[in-house]
C-alpha cells in the first residue's frame, strides 16, 4: 500500500509541475537551455576523457600490452634490432609474446597512376601479441614469417572497402608493389589500429635474414604481451636480465644496450592526459556555474510562490511533500536540460575530432551507453544542486504571516543567498577566464615568436621509397638529386632541398659527440640535437650562413653544419674545420665541420634553439621530406610538383603535398583546442555569470518597489538610486573576483608547464580579466538600476 502510495504521489508531483511550468514558459526555457549548455559540454568533454583515457585500448586484455625500446647508454635509442627482438622473445620468462614492427611508404601500381600505400612489415607472432585474428582469411604462416618463405600480405579493413569494396573473395587477389605482385591472405578487424593509424598493408620482416642478424642495425617498433599476472617492474626486471645475458654473449654492442618498458596505453595517450583533465576541470565547473544560475532562478520561483505554498499549508500540506513538489520541478527540468545536453554533447564530439584530428583516440570519441548514463547521472546531480536549497528555503515561512502580508511589497530586506550564488558564479568565471586569458596569452606569444627560419612559401612532400633502397647508398643519393634539380627547374620554384624532420614541428632525437681533434676532459660532454638535411636545406630555409661554407654538393668525404647555440656551447675557439664523431658508431665516419649557421627552432616554436648538428646527407630514405620554396602560394604549384615528380619517377607515388605553414599549424592541434575550449567555457561561464546578477537585481527591484517609491517620495535622486543597485551588483562582482582570484592562482599553476612566454600569474592577464568581469557585470546592473530609478512613486504608493 505504501509503495502505491509513493506511486500516486510521485505521478501528481509530476503532473503538478509539469503544468507549472507550461505556465511559465520563458523561464522554463532559460533554465533548460542552461542546463543543457553545461550538462552537454560536461558530458562532451567526458566522452573525450572516457574515448582517450578511461576505456580500453581496443584489444583483448589490453592491460598486458607494452612497448619495449632498447636504450643506448650513450646516444637517443628507440628502435630494437631484428635478431635483438627475436633474442628477447625466445629468452624472457615474463612475456606470451614479443614482436614488433616498422613502416614506410609504399607505391601500389595497378591503376593508371600510383597509389601510395602506408606499409607495415611485422616480426613474428605479430598478432598473438595484439590478441587479434583476421577478420576475413587468415594469419601469416610459418613459411611466411622466414626468409625466402612465400610472399604474402594483410591488408586493412579500410582499404578493403575501399579499393575492393568489401569483397568477400578477396583472399588470393594480388597487389601490386614495385616489381613485385603480392597474394593478399586476409583483411584485418575494424577496430585493429596501431600507433599508426592508417596502415593500410601488413607483410612479414623475417629476423633469421642476412640484413637482420647484424646486432647494431636497428629498425622495429617493439611491442609485447605480458603473461597474465606479471606486472611491469617484474618484466623490467626479467628483460634486464635477458639483455645482461647477451651483453656476455655479444659484449660490442650489446654491453651498451639497455632495455626500456612502458604500458602501451600510457605511451599512446600520456601526453593529452593533463590537457584533458584540465578541460574536463574547467566543464565542471561550467557545470556547477550553470548550476548555481538555476538554483537562484529557483529560490526566485519560490519566494514568488511563497502566497501558493502557504495555501497548501494551510490545507495541511505537509512540509516534504511541498520539498518534493518543488524539487520534482527541478528533476524535469535537469532531464530536459539533459535530453537537450545529448545532441550539444553529439555536436560538440564532432568538433573535438575536427580540432584535434591527429590526437591520439580522437576517432573513438563517440557517445554511447555510457556517456547517455553519465549525462543522466549529471542530471539527477544537477536537480538536487539547483533544487534543494531552493525547496528547503521556499518552504520554511510561516504560512501565517505569509498569507497576512499578501499583496504587499517589502520595505527594505536584503536577499543574501541570492548575492552569495552570484558571488559563486563570478568566481567560478574568474577561474576559467584567467586560465583562457593565459592560454590566449600564450598562444598570441608563440605567434610573434622568430622561428630562425622563414617557413612562408614552402611546399613540402613525400616520395614513396622502401627501406630495402636504403643498401644501395649511390642511386638513393642520385634519385634525391634527380628530384631535387627537376623542383629547381620548375617555373615559380626559387629552390629544393630535403629533410628528415620539419623545422618548427616538435621532435627529438639527441645524441653524443666527440671531437676528433680532442678537447680538454673538463670541457662539457657534447650533446647535441641531430638533423640530416641536403646542403641546400639552410638557403631553401632562408637559415642564415654565420662562418665557413655551406656543404659541398657532391662531395667524398662526410660534412656537417652546427649552429650558433653548438658552437659556442662547445667549441668556442673555432668550430669550423674540426672533425666530430659519433662514438660507438662504426657506421657514421668522423664529419668535417663546413660552416656554423644561425639558431633555428628546429624542435618546435615554444622551444629555445639548443646545440645542433646538421648531417649533409644527401640520399632519399623513407620518410624523408623535399621541400620546395616557390615565389608565391605554394598550394598553387601542388599539381605542377606532382607532375613533375611523376614524370621523374613514373613507379613513385607522391603525396601529402602541404605548406611548411600547415604542418607548424598542426603540431600544436593539442594546444590549439585546450586554448578554444577553454575560451568557450570561459566566456559562457561569464555570461551566465551576468545572466544571474541580472536577473537577481531584477527581482530585487521588484521586491523593494515600495521602497523605492517611498525614497523617491521623500525626495531621493533618480541617480541615487540608480546608484544604489548599481553598487549593490559591483559589491557582489567584486567580492566573487578576489575569491575568483584566489581559485585562479591554484588553478593557473595547473597550467604552468602549458604557457609561453606568461608565466602561471600573469599580472596583465589578471588586471584584463577583473576588468572585462566588473564591465560586464556593470552593465549587467545598470539595466536593473536604471528601471529602479524610472519608477512613479505615485504609482507605485497608490498600488500599495
Amino acid at each position: 500500500m505504501g509503495i502505491h502510495a509513493a506511486v500516486d504521489g510521485s505521478i501528481r508531483n509530476v503532473k503538478h509541475a509539469s503544468r507549472g511550468l507550461l505556465r511559465t514558459p520563458a523561464f522554463t526555457l532559460a533554465v533548460v537551455a542552461t542546463l543543457a549548455l553545461g550538462i552537454g559540454a560536461n558530458s562532451a568533454v567526458f566522452s573525450a576523457v572516457d574515448a582517450v583515457l578511461l576505456r580500453p585500448l581496443p584489444f583483448p586484455h589490453s592491460e598486458q600490452l607494452v612497448t619495449l625500446a632498447q636504450v643506448v647508454r650513450s646516444n637517443a635509442g628507440g628502435f630494437v634490432a631484428p635478431v635483438r627482438l627475436h633474442d628477447w622473445d625466445r629468452l624472457n620468462q615474463t612475456f606470451q609474446a614479443i614482436s614488433g614492427y616498422y613502416a614506410q611508404d609504399d607505391s601500389e601500381l595497378s591503376g593508371s597512376l600510383p597509389e601510395k600505400l602506408r606499409h607495415a612489415f611485422v616480426a613474428p607472432r605479430f598478432l598473438e601479441v595484439w590478441g587479434v585474428a583476421p577478420a576475413v582469411g587468415r594469419d601469416f604462416s610459418l613459411q611466411e614469417e622466414h626468409f625466402g618463405g612465400p610472399p604474402a600480405v594483410l591488408i586493412s579493413d579500410r582499404y578493403w572497402r575501399r579499393r575492393f569494396n568489401a569483397d568477400p573473395n578477396i583472399v588470393g587477389k594480388t597487389l601490386r608493389l614495385g616489381r613485385s605482385s603480392v597474394p593478399i591472405v586476409g583483411v584485418l578487424p575494424v577496430a585493429f589500429t596501431v600507433a599508426e593509424r592508417d596502415i593500410d598493408l601488413w607483410s612479414t620482416s623475417p629476423y633469421d635474414a642476412p640484413f637482420g642478424q647484424n646486432r647494431e642495425l636497428t629498425w622495429f617498433n617493439a611491442v609485447g604481451r605480458l603473461r597474465p599476472g606479471v606486472s611491469l617492474n617484474q618484466a623490467r626486471a626479467d628483460l634486464a636480465r635477458v639483455q645482461a645475458d647477451l651483453a656476455r654473449q655479444f659484449p660490442k654492442p650489446d654491453a651498451q644496450i639497455g632495455v626500456s618498458l612502458a604500458a602501451l596505453k600510457e605511451s599512446a595517450v600520456g601526453g593529452i592526459r593533463k590537457s584533458l583533465w584540465i578541460l574536463f576541470g574547467s566543464v565542471t565547473l561550467l557545470l556547477l556555474i550553470a548550476c548555481t544560475n538555476v538554483a537562484a532562478l529557483l529560490l526566485s520561483r519560490a519566494a514568488g510562490r511563497r502566497q501558493e505554498i502557504a495555501v497548501r499549508f494551510s490545507l495541511g500540506a505537509s512540509r516534504a511533500s511541498v520539498v518534493g513538489q518543488l524539487l520534482t520541478e527541478a528533476l524535469l527540468l535537469s532531464i530536459a536540460g539533459a535530453t537537450l545536453g545529448v545532441g550539444v554533447a553529439a555536436a560538440a564530439a564532432s568538433i573535438f575530432r575536427t580540432l584535434g584530428e591527429d590526437l591520439p583516440r580522437v576517432q573513438e570519441i563517440s557517445l554511447d551507453w555510457r556517456i547517455v548514463l553519465y549525462t543522466l547521472a549529471c542530471s539527477m546531480a544537477a536537480a538536487v544542486a539547483c533544487g534543494l536549497l531552493p525547496a528547503l528555503r521556499g518552504t520554511r515561512r510561516d504560512p501565517a504571516g505569509t498569507l497576512a502580508t499578501a499583496g504587499r511589497s517589502q520595505v527594505g530586506g536584503r536577499n543574501p543567498v541570492q548575492f552569495a550564488l552570484v558571488g559563486v558564479q563570478v568566481a567560478l568565471a574568474v577561474t576559467l577566464l584567467s586560465g583562457a586569458g593565459l592560454l590566449l596569452r600564450s598562444f598570441q606569444e608563440l605567434g610573434h615568436v622568430s622561428p630562425g627560419f622563414d617557413p612562408s612559401h614552402v611546399l613540402t612532400f613525400h616520395i614513396s621509397t622502401s627501406w630495402a633502397e636504403t643498401g644501395d647508398y649511390k642511386a638513393s643519393r642520385q634519385r634525391l638529386d634527380r628530384v631535387l634539380d627537376g623542383l629547381r627547374g620548375l617555373p615559380g620554384v626559387a629552390s629544393a632541398a630535403a629533410t628528415m624532420e620539419l623545422p618548427g614541428v616538435p621532435a627529438t632525437y639527441q645524441i653524443e659527440l666527440r671531437s676528433v681533434e680532442g678537447r680538454a676532459e673538463t670541457e662539457p660532454k657534447m650533446l647535441a640535437e641531430s638533423r640530416a638535411v641536403s646542403p641546400t636545406y639552410f638557403s631553401t630555409l632562408r637559415i642564415p650562413l654565420l662562418a665557413g661554407e655551406v656543404c659541398r654538393e657532391q662531395s667524398s668525404t662526410s660534412q656537417m653544419m652546427v649552429n650558433r647555440s653548438f658552437a659556442n656551447a662547445y667549441l668556442r675557439n673555432g668550430a669550423v674545420g674540426r672533425h666530430l664523431e659519433q662514438p660507438n658508431n662504426a657506421y657514421l665516419a668522423p664529419a668535417e665541420i663546413r660552416g656554423i649557421v644561425g639558431d633555428a627552432r628546429e624542435g618546435g616554436l615554444e622551444h629555445e634553439p639548443v646545440p645542433t648538428i646538421y648531417w649533409c646527407y644527401s640520399a632519399s630514405q623513407p620518410g624523408t621530406y623535399f621541400l620546395a620554396r616557390t615565389h608565391g602560394d605554394p598550394r598553387a604549384l601542388a599539381e605542377t610538383v606532382r607532375r613533375k615528380v611523376h614524370d621523374l619517377e613514373p613507379l613513385r607515388s607522391v603525396y601529402d603535398l602541404t605548406p611548411l605553414t600547415d604542418h607548424i599549424s598542426s603540431a600544436y592541434a593539442e594546444t590549439r583546442l585546450r586554448t578554444i575550449l577553454l575560451a568557450f567555457f570561459a566566456a559562457t561561464a561569464i555570461a551566465l555569470a551576468s545572466v544571474g546578477l541580472y536577473g537577481t537585481l531584477s527581482y530585487l527591484v521588484n521586491t523593494r518597489q515600495r521602497e523605492v517609491g517611498l525614497r523617491l517620495a521623500l525626495g531621493s535622486m533618480r541617480s541615487q538610486i540608480a546608484g544604489r543597485f548599481l553598487a549593490e551588483g559591483l559589491r557582489v562582482t567584486l567580492i566573487g573576483c578576489v575569491a575568483g582570484i584566489g581559485l585562479a592562482a591554484v588553478f593557473t599553476r595547473l597550467l604552468a608547464s602549458m604557457l609561453f612566454g606568461v608565466t602561471a600569474w600573469d599580472l596583465p592577464t589578471m588586471v584584463g580579466v577583473i576588468t572585462l568581469v566588473l564591465a560586464i557585470a556593470a552593465i549587467a546592473s545598470l539595466l536593473p538600476a536604471i528601471r529602479a530609478a524610472r519608477l512613479d512613486p505615485m504609482q507605485v504608493l497608490r498600488n500599495e
